[in-house]
Order: C-alpha cells, then sequence, then structure tokens
C-alpha cells in the first residue's frame, strides 16, 4: 500500500470559527438585492421556509428522542440489558442513500439564520437535546447557523482537565458505553450483548495495535514457559544459582491493551480534546456508510462501528500504542482535523466497501509525528457520533503463584456513566 507522507507542524489555525461573509459573498448579496428581478418576496421566502424547516424537525426529533428514552427508561426499571437484535429497519438503512441526504442536511444547517430568530432556535435545541447554553463561548446571536452552533467552542475553564500524570481522560462529553480490556490477539470488543467486533477490523490492518498484542501475548507465553522450566529444577538451583532469572519471571512488567466506547447525542460538545500526552504518528481514514448511532442502531446494525465512515489517529504515549477512532454518523457525517484541516470526509463519490483500503497519511518527522498535550483540541464533529480509544496501559506485575496478573490500570468510570472532557478515565499507580 503506498503511504504518503507530510511534513506537519504548529502552529495550528482554528479550525472552527464563526466568521463573517466574505467580500465577494457580501458584494454578490447587494448586486442580488439591487436586481430589477429580485424583490423581498423572494428572500422572504428563503429565510422563512427555512426556519419553518428548522422547528419542525426539532419538534420531530425532541419527540423521537423522548420515545426512545422512555422505552430505556422503562427496560432499566426492569433490569433487562438490551441485547443484538437486527430487524427490518437496519435492513432498510442499507438501502437509503445516506452520505447524500446527509451532505444535503449539512447545506441546510449551513443557511443563515435571521439574527432575531437565533435565540429562539438555539434554545428549542438545547431544551430537546438537554445542552447547556450557560457554556457557550459566545452570545446566541453570534451563531450565524445551526451548523456554527452546533460546533461552537466553550468558556474558558468549563472543562478543567485531571493534570494527573497517571491518568487518561476523556476525550469529549458523552456517555460510557462499553469498555474493557484486550486480551490477546484478535480478542473483541462488545458493540452490544450477544455482538462483538474486533479491534484489527475497526483500526486496519495495518495498525501498530496487532505488533502491542503479539509482543504482549509472546512475552506472556515466554515467561509461563520460563516458569514451567523452573519447576523442573530444583529448588536450590532456582533460588540460588539463579536468582536473577527468579526475579525476572515473577517480577516482569507488562503492558494491558484497553478500550472505551464513548457516544456522543446531539446535544453534546462535538470537539474532541487529546486523553494524554501523547505523538500522533499516523492517520487512516476509511470511507464507509453513515448509519445512525443511536441506541436502536447499536442493537441492530452488525458491524456498526466498522461499516461507518471514520477517521483513526494512531501513535504513542509513554505507556505506549494509542489511537482515538472518530466515527461518523448520519446527517452531514462531517469530521474535522486540527492537525489535517485539508481532510474531507463523506465526499460525493467516495466508495463505501468494506475490501477499500484506507486513505493513509503518515506524519513527519518519521516515527515521532506531531505532538499533542493532553487537553489539546484535535478533531470535531459536525453531528453526533462515536469516539473509541484503544490504548496500552500499565499492570502489574506477575504474582508469585504464578497464576494470575492483576492490573495497575483501573478504570474511574462504569459502562452507563456520563463523562466530560477532561474527567479521569483510568488511573494507575507506580
Amino acid at each position: 500500500m503506498m503511504r504518503r507522507r507530510f511534513r506537519v507542524g504548529p502552529p495550528w489555525s482554528p479550525l472552527f470559527s464563526s466568521r463573517p461573509c466574505s467580500h465577494s459573498h457580501q458584494r454578490r448579496r447587494r448586486l442580488h438585492a439591487s436586481s430589477p428581478n429580485s424583490g423581498p418576496r423572494q428572500g422572504n421566502f428563503i429565510l422563512p421556509g427555512a426556519t419553518a424547516a428548522t422547528i419542525v424537525m426539532f419538534g420531530i426529533l425532541h419527540a423521537r428522542r423522548m420515545y426512545q428514552d422512555q422505552k430505556v427508561v422503562e427496560m432499566k426499571e426492569k433490569g433487562i440489558e438490551p441485547e443484538f437484535s437486527p430487524d427490518f429497519k437496519a435492513s432498510f438503512l442499507r438501502l437509503l442513500p445516506l452520505r447524500s441526504m446527509s451532505r444535503l442536511w449539512g447545506s441546510l444547517m449551513e443557511v443563515e439564520l435571521p439574527v432575531f430568530m437565533r435565540p429562539a432556535i438555539y434554545k428549542s435545541w438545547a431544551r430537546a437535546f438537554h445542552s447547556n447554553l450557560q457554556e457557550a463561548a459566545l452570545p446566541l446571536e453570534e451563531y450565524p447557523s445551526l451548523q456554527a452552533f452546533f460546533i461552537r467552542s466553550l468558556k474558558e475553564g468549563s472543562r478543567p482537565i485531571d493534570a494527573d500524570p497517571n491518568c487518561l481522560v476523556s476525550p469529549v462529553d458523552g456517555k460510557v458505553l462499553r469498555l474493557g480490556e484486550l486480551r490477546g490477539p484478535g480478542t473483541m470488543i462488545e458493540q452490544v450483548k450477544g455482538f462483538s467486533y474486533s479491534a484489527a477490523s475497526l483500526l486496519g490492518a495495518s495498525s501498530s495495535l496487532h505488533g502491542a498484542e503479539e509482543e504482549d501475548f509472546s512475552r506472556e507465553h515466554t515467561e509461563q514457559s520460563i516458569r514451567a522450566d523452573s519447576n523442573v529444577k530444583s529448588w536450590w538451583r532456582v533460588s540460588v544459582a539463579s536468582p536473577k532469572l527468579r526475579d525476572q519471571t515473577l517480577l516482569s512488567p507488562k503492558k494491558g491493551i484497553f478500550y472505551c466506547v464513548i457516544y456522543l447525542n446531539p446535544g453534546d460538545y462535538h470537539r474532541v480534546h487529546s486523553p494524554v500526552d501523547w505523538h500522533i504518528i499516523k492517520r487512516r481514514h476509511f470511507s464507509g456508510h453513515l448509519f445512525p448511532q443511536n441506541e436502536r442502531a447499536v442493537r441492530t446494525i452488525r458491524n456498526l462501528y466498522v461499516e461507518n465512515e471514520r477517521v483513526i489517529l494512531e501513535g504513542q504515549w509513554k505507556e505506549g500504542f494509542v489511537a482515538l477512532a472518530a466515527i461518523g454518523a448520519t446527517s452531514v457525517g462531517s469530521i474535522k482535523l486540527f492537525i489535517e484541516p485539508e481532510l474531507r470526509t463523506n465526499r460525493a463519490g467516495s466508495k463505501i466497501l468494506n475490501s477499500q483500503r484506507p486513505d493513509e497519511r503518515v506524519y513527519e518527522p518519521a516515527g515521532t509525528g506531531v505532538m499533542v498535550k493532553k487537553g489539546e483540541e484535535v478533531a470535531g464533529f459536525r453531528m453526533g457520533s462515536t469516539v473509541v480509544m484503544v490504548f496500552e496501559a500499565p499492570v502489574s506485575k506477575a504474582r508469585e503463584d504464578g497464576r494470575s496478573v492483576t492490573t495497575d490500570f483501573d478504570f474511574c468510570i462504569k459502562a452507563g456513566d456520563r463523562i466530560r472532557v477532561g474527567e479521569a478515565i483510568g488511573r494507575w499507580s507506580e
């Protein structure tokens, strides 16, 4: 596979900004207003029409969300965990042109709204999706479109970052769906009870994760073999003649591979921050479907995260491998990177076959890439989606019985928790 190498370096220009119209655009608007064929009727038709469509959309989404929330509450009250169960709707979604529909929806989201209507529309959105408008960095009147409001930045200090060097923090605001440890090559990440997918299929065949998995598996296998061989020897040969061997087999440090899946609903803050200090070495872009990623979709669509369009950032931190998978969803389906603003997702004409090789970019200098600090913005979504973290973290030394291994790294969260950018996902002790 051909890899392109680029040099990317700071400073990064702001990815999302609420800019006024360009001079050329303003001139076109003035010319249009002075044209004899254009009158107030035409302009009045477009803006109220878009505003009415927006209000209707809010009503439909809010009603649908209330219904789904009620169903989830009823299941939780009964102590029932939803299981994977594909249905007709999941099959029907494959027949719809979701990518084209998402691009169209993106265009509607960028329609400039009348200034006097903006606060009412954005407050309606906030009520429907439980957004906190007090955190918005700008007054509501200064967001020209729903898109600008959706990708809004927050006031300084709204997301304090946990400064503990021995912790990973959440890269996004959202709900924790799944988390756990990957044990051995080929292990699976649970999508929902009754269905799982492999980390290899999510991150790609060329991911450095596979080397980390094999190295950990080989190290564990070697230590087990050495322990077995040591048991054959007499006690005095192991403890007196080879004391260093005994220390190495029973007290050797290990690394575990963990994952965490976080879902962002439409009302959440939609920028992605760095979970640790790390070097981003490569980027992988998979052009795929744009299925929805709500709770119903997770329960009914096979390989949801593997089939959807996604951008993978992969690199190294002080404890080893780390990757962030930003997964697109229906409605716009756009993912933006701060370190690569020219990247375009959900492009017209892109193939969506799973067999298609991803577009891969290696950041230079080779082997080092781009350094980002914990809490820095690295990407952003144009609509609700999901982030999957896969990372290495320290695990404890083997116990002297040689049979069990416990982890030093512990998650601070559990499935179902709400978490915000900068809050600890897990910690370990040294």
